[in-house]
C-alpha cells in the first residue's frame, strides 16, 4: 500500500495511522493495557525517588521500551493470525519470539531499576 502523500500531509496521515494503531492495541491487547497500567504509577514514582534526572530518564525510557516491544509483539501476532488460524510451527515460533522480546525487555527494565535503586 503505497501512499502519495508528501511533506506535512504525509506526517499528518502517519500520525492518524499511529493513533489508530494505539487505539487498536489498547482495545485488543490485554497485555498492553496491563503494561501501561503498571508503567503509569512507576513513571510517577520516579519523580519521588532520590535519583538524578539522567537516571530518572533511563528508568522511564526502560518502561517505554516494554511498551514498544509489546507493540511489535502484537503486530507479529496480528499478522500471523491474519494468515491462518491453523497451527503451524513457524507461526508458533514467530509468536514465541515476539513474546521473548517482551520478556527480555521486562528483564532489562528490572535490571535497570535495580541497578539504579540499589
Amino acid at each position: 500500500m503505497k501512499t502519495s502523500h508528501q511533506g506535512l500531509k504525509r506526517v499528518y496521515f502517519a500520525t492518524i495511522y499511529s493513533m489508530k494503531g494505539l487505539r487498536s492495541v489498547w482495545l485488543h491487547e490485554a497485555a498492553f493495557r496491563q503494561e501501561v497500567m503498571v508503567s503509569i504509577p512507576l513513571i510517577t514514582l520516579t519523580f519521588w525517588l532520590n535519583v538524578t534526572s539522567g537516571d530518572q530518564m533511563i528508568m522511564i525510557a526502560s518502561l517505554f521500551l516494554i511498551l514498544i516491544a509489546e507493540l511489535f509483539n502484537s503486530a507479529v501476532e496480528a499478522v500471523v493470525d491474519r494468515i491462518s488460524d491453523e497451527f503451524h510451527e513457524l507461526s508458533g515460533r514467530a509468536k514465541d519470539i515476539g513474546s521473548a522480546a517482551v520478556f527480555i525487555t521486562i528483564l532489562l527494565t528490572a535490571f535497570i531499576w535495580t541497578w539504579i535503586l540499589v
